[in-house]
């Protein structure tokens, strides 16, 4: 299962972890707790990942390591929650080495030191971070403090039907994206949607404003950590560009085609069974596609960008699991070695990479040589690497300012509830910042 399948669960996740604050309080250095890396020890390492290709696909990244620290026994419990870590954490007894699908977490888990500092490991190691595209850097650390690395990254981009685009190019921009919409889009005689060129709605599974609200250059958060809603105008741009595709659908057409979808790790996926010509979505559909619908004639390309940011075409969202060293391990310094090595070594992350469809996390490995990939997933070792690529800054309240303004889109403004916008986002940006003052932001 590729990661972001999980990070679907970030929300209802982040809401058990916002007493994480409270309940662990930052710890001074621990890099020297436990003993030297060189002694004979046994660490334990808690992943989230449960089906039996992805834990396989673990093992084999891991055998590596195994093979040049014989000192050190590796033991790997498979199917941990973010819940199960928070929880033992709290009771004094956690792993060695804990990792999570969702980055959502990061400022909460940096902030009240229950994912430890790993700079002084970093420094110790002469680590140099700049393997890691700067998007990477920044949804690993909160204010300095850097308490996570990197574990494989997701990378969104456009899906396109070649059938059903009959010979058009990938569109580059939101009115190419557009006019292309509707012009690809088939309704029955009633009006309703047969087959959508693109559908705009967040309810539409990775078209959550959350990805497709940085296509038109939105900053999430002003420079001294509030919300930036009513201030950045970009977002009213991405605002208006969705109310405006989904009324030329029709809201009510809408919510019947959202209503009629397949499930979206399964083969009836809309995509996958011709029912959407373009789609927004992240590298492990590629995946998916070879093993359900592998008849489909499908291309990829970045995701379009607002028309006037030309620039910033071939960049996208990204994000992805981490991997940290929680507060009160047993064996620290063995810890950071395994760490550094699943996060930095190139034939690790190429062979957890091709086994789970997902992006390696350094700029070595996204050149290896040894991917084995399909040829439409050039595109999200592209956006990876671009330099216009972002994704969500961390917080100490998580993704709380997502959820809501993911709520805001969903449950007002796509059904044409809100009367004056401005207004509207202002309210927005105070129920954020309010949120933010109780977190301790």
């Amino acid at each position: 299962m590729p990661t972001t399948t999980k990070r679907r669960f970030a929300v209802a996740l982040a809401a058990t972890g916002l007493g994480l604050t409270a309940a662990c309080t930052a710890g001074g250095d621990q890099t020297g707790t436990g003993p030297d890396a060189d002694e004979r020890q046994t660490i334990e390492v808690w992943h989230g990942w449960s089906a039996p290709h992805e834990v396989k696909a673990f093992e084999d990244a891991v055998a590596g390591f195994r093979k040049s620290r014989p000192n050190i026994t590796v033991k790997l419990v498979k199917g941990q929650t973010d819940e199960r870590i928070t929880n033992a954490i709290r009771g004094g007894n956690p792993p060695d080495v804990v990792s999570s699908f969702s980055t959502d977490s990061v400022g909460q888990w940096c902030r009240s030191g229950a994912w430890q500092n790993l700079a002084p490991h970093i420094a110790e190691s002469k680590l140099d971070m700049d393997q890691f595209p700067q998007a990477v850097q920044k949804y690993t650390q909160y204010k300095g403090t850097r308490c996570a690395m990197p574990l494989l990254a997701d990378a969104y981009g456009l899906y396109y039907n070649k059938d059903l685009m009959k010979g058009e190019r990938p569109p580059r921009t939101m009115s190419e994206l557009t006019a292309l919409a509707k012009k690809l889009t088939v309704r029955d005689p009633d009006r309703t949607i047969e087959v959508a060129g693109f559908m705009p709605s967040v309810q539409y599974y990775e078209h959550q404003a959350q990805h497709l609200a940085p296509q038109f250059g939105v900053t999430w958060l002003t420079g001294d950590g509030k919300a930036n809603f009513s201030r950045d105008p970009a977002f009213k741009a991405y605002l208006e560009w969705n109310k405006s595709l989904i009324d030329w659908y029709g809201y009510d057409n809408v919510k019947t085609f959202l209503r009629s979808m397949g499930q979206e790790f399964e083969s009836s996926n809309p995509f996958q069974k011709g029912k959407v010509a373009m789609a927004i979505d992240g590298e492990w559909r590629t995946k998916f596609i070879q093993e359900e619908a592998p008849g489909l004639d499908y291309g990829t390309a970045p995701a379009p960008v607002a028309d006037g940011r030309a620039s910033a075409y071939g960049g996208g969202f990204i994000t992805g699991t981490v991997i940290g060293i929680p507060r009160g391990a047993e064996h620290g310094r063995a810890a950071w070695e395994f760490v550094r090595y699943l996060t930095t070594d190139t034939a690790a992350l190429v062979t957890f990479a091709n086994a789970l469809g997902n992006v390696p996390s350094t700029i070595p490995a996204l050149s290896s040589p040894d991917l084995r990939l399909p040829p439409q997933f050039r595109t999200f070792l592209d956006v990876f690497g671009h330099p216009a690529s972002s994704t969500t800054p961390p917080t100490p309240n998580g993704n709380d300012y997502i959820v809501r303004f993911q709520k805001f889109v969903q449950e007002r403004w796509e059904p044409g509830r809100v009367g004056d916008l401005d207004r509207a986002l202002k309210n927005l940006d105070g129920e954020v910042d309010d949120a933010l003052k109780l977190a301790g932001g």
